[in-house]
């Protein structure tokens, strides 16, 4: 591996992402409006992920480098492509979907990991008040524990889904930063299998019933499996963010708010929670 030189395409590649699936959600937000979002709120948050990209793609690019220098390959191979030959094209989508299973497993886990022993500096995500897909941004110093906690055993435990579809891979970047649109298009009853942004928004809610529910990141049903799940009412779309602590609004709030994270996840700041209106988010 070839330093800078793979550095700096890893990270070329996830700035070209984020600009096609931030470009895609937030057209999907102005047609299908919920409510406005502030110019000057996506443009802080479009500078926070500018910062917090390069910094995960160095960790995974300083994981992949550890890994070839020392020799270490998968444990588990599942070769999902040759076992669902089959099933024709279908399983160009159903491996993919089957191959996240074990990642969103992991994820799930982590993120009440993160709920648990690493609120500060989740608070950050949760901090966000103005919440759409560009304002999904986590703190710079999330990366390094995504890459200990997910990247680690994602990677000692591979899924080889042969061929995938370009539409598919694009629906499975698009699907974590998805639930954060403040958008009226949802995916409905679909929500009992594969979290949207009304399930998810749950998660983000200030609202004491809503505390510590909804952790799915692509899949719902870890959710029901484990006890955490909330299925919101027709109405809810509560209000989100942290009741003791202001969202960051520049780059060094941005960086020092886990410093300033005094309550943890479960714990109401204050006694009055502000809530939306029904049926106004």
């Amino acid at each position: 591996m070839e330093y800078p030189a793979d550095l700096i395409a890893l990270i070329v590649r996830q700035y070209l992402n984020m600009v096609v699936v931030f470009g895609i959600l937030t057209c999907l937000e102005i047609i299908f409006v919920r409510r406005g979002q502030p110019i000057i709120s996506r443009a802080l948050g479009l500078s926070f992920w500018m910062v917090g990209i390069p910094c995960m793609a160095l960790c995974a690019w300083s994981l992949s480098a550890l890994w070839a220098a020392l020799g270490i390959k998968p444990l588990i191979i599942v070769e999902l492509g040759p076992e669902l030959s089959w099933a024709g094209p279908v399983s160009a989508i159903a491996a993919p979907l089957i191959g996240a299973l074990i990642g969103d497993f992991v994820g799930y886990w982590y993120h009440r990991i993160q709920h648990r022993w690493l609120w500060p500096i989740h608070a950050v995500h949760h901090s966000i008040r103005d919440l759409c897909a560009v304002n999904s941004y986590h703190h710079a110093g999330d990366a390094i524990f995504t890459t200990l906690l997910v990247m680690v055993p994602t990677s000692l435990i591979v899924v080889d889904t042969g061929p995938t579809i370009a539409v598919m891979a694009l629906l499975l970047w698009i699907q974590p930063v998805f639930l954060h649109s403040p958008t009226s298009f949802t995916l409905g009853q679909m929500r009992h299998i594969i979290a949207d942004n009304r399930y998810h928004r749950i998660h983000h809610s200030l609202e004491p019933q809503h505390f510590d529910k909804n952790f799915g990141i692509l899949f719902s049903f870890w959710d029901r499996m484990f006890g955490t799940a909330y299925d919101p009412h027709a109405d809810e779309w509560p209000a989100v963010g942290l009741a003791e602590i202001d969202e960051p609004r520049s780059l060094k709030q941005w960086f020092d708010l886990p410093l300033r994270v005094t309550t943890t996840p479960a714990t109401p700041a204050c006694d009055s929670i502000p809530t939306a209106p029904v049926g106004v988010p």
